[in-house]
C-alpha cells in the first residue's frame, strides 16, 4: 500500500547527507537547487549529480502507526511484499530486484541482518515515525558501498537539522495504538536528536488459510549527538535500539511467536583543515531473534565496522574522496554459526569540466575473507542542458557476496557458491516549470550473473541455495511528477514498467504497471485533503489490484494538528505476497503536536 507521494515526487532527486544542514520544507516541498546530497561520497548540489536519488522527510514521516514500507512504496520504481500485517517479515524492491540487494543504513549504521538466510533488512516491523529523513540512491552501487549495494542503497537518518519537539498519538483499525516523541536540541557547536515510539495492534491473520489474528508490539529508540570540540575537531555518537514482539501462523502451531533486539551504535570524530577533511568512524549493529513454533530457534547476527572518509579539494572543479573500511561479520543458527571478513578501499573523483557538466568517478577494492578480490565502479554524468532541464546518464557495476547463511547452514547451505555479479545503465531527464512543478523520466537496465536461489528438492538434487543458470535482466521505464493547478490545489503522479525476468521467466511477486495519481488540496487555512489511487497490475503469480486511500488534516492552532487517514477504502481483497492476507478498510485518527 502506498500513501500520497507529493514530497516524494517533489523530491525524487534528491537526498542530504546525515550531517549537512538542508532548507526546510514547507508543505513537504523542497528547492532543488538549494539541496546538497550524499548520492557521492561527499556532498554535492542536486542539479550536479548523475545518480538517480530520491528522498522522504516531513509530515509524511511523523505518524507512528504508519509502516515505513508505505512511505518508500510511493516512490517510482519501488514496491514491495509483505507476510501479513505489521510486524510480518517485509520486503522491499527496487526496480525488480528484492532486499538483498539493497544496502540500508542507519545514521551511517549497516543495518542488514547478517542471521537472514540471505543478507538484508527486514522492513516488516519499522514505522514511519523517528525518521527525520528516508533517502535512496538507486543502481548498482558496489562502487560507494560493496555487497548487497545491486540495487541500491537506502539511507535513514533520524536527526533533524531543525529543533524543536514533536509528539504524536494514532488509534484505529485492529484495536491498533500508537505513540511517538521526537526532539531536537541544538545550540552553538552541538546537537542532539532523540526519538521514542511505541506500536501496538491486534493485527489480523497473516495467512489466507485461517482468520486467527496476529497482533504485533514494537518500540524503538534512536539518539545523534554531535559535538565541535573545536574549530578543527568534531566528535559525535549515534544509536539505536528495538524491540519487538510478534504473532505468526507457524508450521506447528497457529500460536507461534516471534521477538526480536536490534542494537546500533556509531562513534566517529571528524578532523578538518584547508586541505583535508577527515573523518574515522566505529559501528556495530547486533541482531538476535527468537522464532517459537513449538521449538525455540535463536538466530543471532553481529557486524562491526571500522572505516576512514577523507575529502580534498583538488581545485575549484575538482574533488577527491577516499577512504578504507575493515568489516568483520558473524551470525548463529542454533548451534550453527560462521564469520567472515572484508577489507575495502574505495575513492571517487568528482570534475566539472564547465559550469553546466559535472562528471563522477568512482572505484572501490574489496578483499574478502572467502571470496578475494573484487574491483567495482560507477561512471555518472549530469549535463544541466538550460536553467530548467537536466540530463543524467549512470553506469555501475556491482556484486553480493553469499551471505553466511547460504554457505553455512546444513540445512540448505552451499560451501560452493561464489558471489553474485551486476552491470547497471540509466539515462533520465528531468526538466522544472518553476516552484516544484516537474517532470521526469528515466530509462534502467541491470544485468545479474550467478543469481543465488534456494531450489527445492526435485528441481535441485541438493535441495539447498545454488546458482541460478543464465543472466537476470531488470530493464523498465520510471515517469514521475508534480503541478500545482492553483495556489491550493495540486497534481502528483508516477508510473513504473519493470520488465524482470531470468531467461524469459519472470521474477516472482514484481508487478509490470505501477500507476499512482495523487490530488492535494488545501480548503482553507486550516483544512486540507489528499487522495490517492493506486493500480497494481500483470504479476507472475498475484492478482492485479487497485487502492484508494485519503486523508484529512485539520491544523487546530499553530502548533497541533488532528488528522484522519483512511486506507484500502474501496475494500480491496488483495496479496503482494501469495498466501498471506492484507489490510482491509481501515481508518486511523491522529494528533500531532510540533513546538
Amino acid at each position: 500500500m502506498k500513501h500520497t507521494v507529493s514530497a516524494a515526487l517533489a523530491a525524487s532527486t534528491i537526498l542530504t547527507s546525515p550531517f549537512v544542514a538542508t532548507s526546510a520544507f514547507a508543505q513537504e516541498q523542497l528547492t532543488l537547487d538549494e539541496i546538497i546530497i550524499s548520492g557521492s561520497l561527499s556532498p554535492v548540489e542536486a542539479t550536479k549529480t548523475g545518480a538517480t536519488v530520491e528522498k522522504i522527510e516531513g509530515e509524511a514521516l511523523e505518524n507512528p502507526a504508519k509502516p515505513l514500507l508505505e512511505d518508500l512504496s510511493a516512490l517510482p520504481g519501488v514496491s514491495y511484499s509483505q507476510d501479513g500485517g505489521v510486524g510480518g517479515t517485509g520486503t522491499l524492491r527496487v526496480r525488480g530486484l528484492p532486499a538483498r540487494y539493497i544496502g540500508v543504513r542507519i545514521n551511517g549504521i549497516d543495518v542488514t541482518d547478517t542471521s537472514q538466510p540471505q543478507t538484508q533488512f527486514d522492513f516488516g516491523g519499522r514505522l514511519s515515525f523517528g525518521n527525520a529523513s528516508v533517502e535512496l540512491v538507486k543502481g548498482s552501487q558496489s562502487a560507494l558501498y560493496g555487497s548487497e549495494a545491486v540495487a541500491g542503497v537506502i539511507n535513514i537518518t533520524t536527526a533533524s537539522t531543525e529543533p524543536g519537539t514533536t509528539i504524536s498519538v494514532e488509534a484505529g483499525s485492529y484495536n491498533t495504538y500508537a505513540a511517538g516523541l521526537s526532539s531536537t536540541l541544538i545550540s552553538e557547536g552541538s546537537s542532539l536528536s532523540y526519538s521514542l515510539s511505541h506500536f501496538k495492534t491486534d493485527g489480523f491473520s497473516a495467512q489466507d488459510s485461517n482468520d486467527e489474528d496476529d497482533g504485533y508490539e514494537n518500540t524503538s529508540f534512536t539518539f545523534a549527538w554531535e559535538q565541535d570540540v573545536s574549530d578543527a575537531l568534531t566528535v559525535g555518537l549515534s544509536g539505536l535500539y528495538r524491540t519487538a514482539e510478534g504473532e505468526y501462523d507457524g508450521f506447528s502451531t497457529l500460536d507461534a511467536t516471534n521477538a526480536r533486539d536490534e542494537k546500533g551504535a556509531r562513534l566517529f570524530a571528524r578532523l578538518n583543515s584547508a586541505a583535508l577533511t577527515q573523518e574515522f568512524s566505529l559501528s556495530l549493529f547486533d541482531v538476535e531473534r527468537e522464532y517459537d513454533d513449538g521449538a525455540v530457534t535463536p538466530y543471532d547476527g553481529l557486524r562491526r565496522e571500522f572505516a576512514y572518509l577523507a575529502t580534498a579539494d583538488l581545485s575549484a572543479a575538482s574533488t577527491l574522496t577516499f577512504g578504507a573500511e575493515y568489516t568483520e561479520e558473524s551470525f548463529s543458527v542454533g548451534s550453527v554459526s560462521g564469520s567472515d571478513d572484508n577489507t575495502a578501499l574505495k575513492g571517487e573523483w568528482l570534475f566539472a569540466p564547465t559550469g553546466d557538466f559535472d562528471l563522477s568517478l568512482a572505484l572501490r577494492y574489496d578483499d574478502h575473507s572467502e571470496f578475494g578480490d573484487h574491483i567495482s565502479g560507477r561512471l555518472a554524468a549530469a549535463w544541466q542542458m538550460d536553467g530548467n532541464t537536466t540530463l543524467r546518464a549512470v553506469l555501475g557495476t556491482g556484486f553480493r557476496a553469499p551471505s553466511l547463511y547460504e554457505r553455512n547452514t546444513p540445512s540448505g547451505g552451499n560451501p560452493d557458491l561464489k558471489e553474485e555479479t551486476s552491470q547497471s545503465a540509466e539515462l533520465g531527464i528531468e526538466h522544472r516549470f518553476g516552484g516544484d512543478n516537474f517532470v521526469k523520466a528515466t530509462l534502467f537496465y541491470t544485468e545479474l550473473e550467478d543469481l543465488i536461489d534456494y531450489e527445492w528438492q526435485g528441481q535441485n538434487p541438493c535441495n539447498c541455495f545454488t546458482q541460478i543458470d543464465g543472466t537476470t535482466t531488470s530493464k523498465g521505464v520510471e515517469l514521475s511528477g508534480a503541478y500545482a493547478l492553483s495556489e491550493r490545489v495540486g497534481l502528483t503522479a508516477s508510473y513504473t514498467y519493470t520488465d524482470a525476468k531470468n531467461e524469459g521467466d519472470r521474477l516472482a511477486r514484481v508487478p509490470r504497471h505501477d500507476l499512482v495519481l495523487g490530488v492535494n488540496a488545501e480548503i482553507s487555512d486550516r483544512l486540507a485533503t489528499e487522495l490517492e489511487w493506486n493500480y497494481v497490475a500483470d504479476f507472475a503469480a498475484l492478482e492485479d489490484y487497485t487502492l484508494l486511500n485519503a486523508g484529512v488534516t485539520y491544523q487546530i492552532n499553530d502548533a497541533t494538528a488532528l488528522y484522519l487517514r483512511a486506507e484500502n477504502l474501496l475494500d480491496e481483497d488483495y496479496q503482494t505476497s501469495p498466501g498471506y492476507n492484507t489490510a482491509g478498510r481501515s481508518a486511523y485518527v491522529g494528533l500531532r503536536a510540533s513546538f
